[in-house]
C-alpha cells in the first residue's frame, strides 16, 4: 500500500501540471508570443534573478530551525515546493512539502509546524516591511484612491466579520481546541526565542525573508525594462508589492488569475500603458510560474521517489 501511494504521489504533480496547463493554455500561448517582442538581455537577467529566489527561500527555511538542514536537498525542496504551491491553494502546497521535509530530517511534527509558522510570519513581515519602506520613501508612487471603489461594500464586510468572530468564539469555547492552540503557541514561541538566540539563524531567517520579495520585485522591474515600460523602478516595486499583499488571502493556486489581474491594475495605476503592462505581467508570470512548473513538478516527483519528502 505504501509503495502504491508513493507511486501515485510521483505521478500526481505531473498530472496536475497538465491540467493547469490545459486550463491556462491561452495565457501560455500569449506569453510565449510576447517573449519574442522583448529585449533578450533584460529577460535573461530576469531569469537569473528568478533562479536566486529558491536559495533565498531555502535561507529563510534554514533560519527558522536550530538544526542544520542538508543544503542541497533544502534548495531542491524549495524548487519543488514552488511547483506544489502553484498546483494547490495559496501556501498549502509549499507548506505541506516543507513540513514533510523537516519531519523526515528528524524534527518533531510540533517543531516543524512551529518552524513553518515562523517562516510564514517572517515572509509576511519582509514583504509588508519592504512595501512600507518604499511607501515612506515614495509616498506618491501608487495612487491608492484610484484603486478603491467609490462606495465600499460595508454590508458583506460586516457579515464576514461577524461570521469570523462567531467561528473563532465557537472554537475558543472548546477546551480541547484551546489546549492544542496553547501548546502550539508555547512551542512556536520557544522555537522563535531559540532561533533568535543564534545570530546566524536570525540573519538567515530575516535576510532571506527580505531578499525573497526583493528578488521577485527585481524580476518584474527587469521584465518591464525588456518591454520598455515607462515607469520608474521604485514605482514598479511599490505596484508589485502592493498587488501581491492585496491578493495574499485569495485562495487560488499560486495566485493564478488574481495576481495577474491585480498586477495589471497596479501597473496601470502607476502610469503604465495598459497594453504594455499586460505584456509585462504575462511574461513575468511566464518566467516565475510557468517555465519552472514542469521541472519543479519533476523535482517534486523525484524527491518523493527518493523519500526526501
Amino acid at each position: 500500500m505504501t509503495v502504491t501511494i508513493r507511486r501515485v504521489l510521483c505521478v500526481l504533480p505531473l498530472l496536475l501540471v497538465a491540467v493547469v496547463a490545459v486550463r491556462q493554455r491561452e495565457v501560455l500561448a500569449e506569453g510565449l508570443g510576447l517573449v519574442t517582442t522583448a529585449r533578450w538581455p533584460w529577460l535573461l537577467a530576469a531569469a537569473g534573478l528568478t533562479c536566486l529566489t529558491w536559495p533565498a527561500a531555502a535561507c529563510t527555511r534554514q533560519g527558522a530551525v536550530l538544526e542544520r538542514l542538508p543544503g542541497r536537498r533544502l534548495v531542491a525542496t524549495q524548487f519543488a515546493a514552488g511547483a506544489a504551491n502553484h498546483l494547490l491553494p495559496t501556501g498549502l502546497g509549499a507548506s505541506a512539502v516543507n513540513l514533510r521535509f523537516m519531519t523526515l530530517c528528524g524534527l518533531s511534527t510540533a517543531r516543524s509546524s512551529a518552524a513553518l509558522a515562523l517562516y510564514l510570519l517572517a515572509e509576511s513581515v519582509g514583504r509588508v516591511g519592504l512595501l512600507a519602506a518604499l511607501l515612506v520613501a515614495f509616498p506618491d508612487a501608487l495612487p491608492f484612491g484610484s484603486l478603491l471603489p467609490d462606495e465600499a461594500p460595508a454590508g458583506p464586510l460586516l457579515v464576514a466579520g461577524a461570521v469570523l468572530a462567531l467561528v473563532v468564539g465557537g472554537l475558543a469555547a472548546v477546551r480541547r481546541v484551546r489546549t492544542v492552540v496553547a501548546g502550539f503557541l508555547r512551542t512556536a514561541l520557544g522555537e522563535a526565542r531559540s532561533v533568535h538566540a543564534r545570530p546566524a539563524r536570525a540573519v538567515a531567517l530575516w535576510g532571506g525573508a527580505f531578499a525573497f520579495p526583493a528578488l521577485q520585485t527585481g524580476v518584474l522591474v527587469l521584465v518591464a525594462r525588456a518591454f520598455g515600460l515607462a515607469v520608474p523602478s521604485a514605482h514598479l516595486a511599490v505596484a508589485y508589492l502592493a498587488a501581491t499583499v492585496a491578493v495574499a488571502l485569495v485562495p487560488t493556486p499560486g495566485g493564478i488569475g488574481s495576481v495577474e489581474a491585480a498586477l495589471v491594475v497596479a501597473l496601470v495605476a502607476v502610469g503604465g500603458a495598459a497594453a504594455v503592462a499586460t505584456a509585462v505581467v504575462v511574461v513575468f508570470r511566464l518566467l516565475t510560474v510557468w517555465l519552472p512548473l514542469l521541472p519543479g513538478a519533476l523535482t517534486l516527483a523525484a524527491l518523493v521517489r527518493l523519500k526526501v519528502i
